[in-house]
């Protein structure tokens, strides 16, 4: 073998190991569907999202995710998340949460939910950082 087809050589084994991280890092992200979103300050967005792009019922990954007006994550230190279905008849009030964890993008959450049964819920989400505050989106389960 000569100088150059062991320097194309390395320089293939770098670009496709560069491509495998980047493709199992944009995998992750592009996974995340949006369920409900909403401008919640003059500079502020949330979003709900999963794998399928719908709240469904029983066990779920969810993300929740923190934007400015341009879509750049805006730094949110903690946060949380709630489904609550109100009481209707003999039903009781159901409370839904989210087990959050951070990830390594500002702003981004995610974790796992069990929603007891398809119908409308109440996402109630409390979220700490750059802003501070409280929003509810209505979302329906599958």
């Amino acid at each position: 073998m000569n100088i150059k087809t062991i320097i194309t050589m390395i320089i293939m084994a770098a670009i496709g190991v560069a491509a495998a991280a980047c493709g199992s890092s944009a995998s992750q992200d592009s996974g995340m569907k949006t369920i409900a979103e909403k401008k919640v300050g003059e500079n502020l967005n949330v979003a709900i999202s999963n794998a399928e792009g719908k709240l469904k019922n029983g066990e779920q990954q969810i993300g929740l995710k923190f934007t400015d007006g341009s879509g750049n994550p805006v730094e949110i230190s903690a946060a949380s998340l709630n489904f609550n279905m109100p009481a209707m008849g003999s039903m009781a009030e159901m409370n839904d949460p989210a087990t959050l964890s951070t990830t390594s993008t500002a702003g981004e959450f995610r974790g796992n939910v069990n929603i007891q049964m398809a119908g409308d819920w109440t996402a109630q989400i409390s979220y700490e950082g750059a802003e501070t505050g409280k929003t509810t989106i209505g979302v329906t389960a599958y």
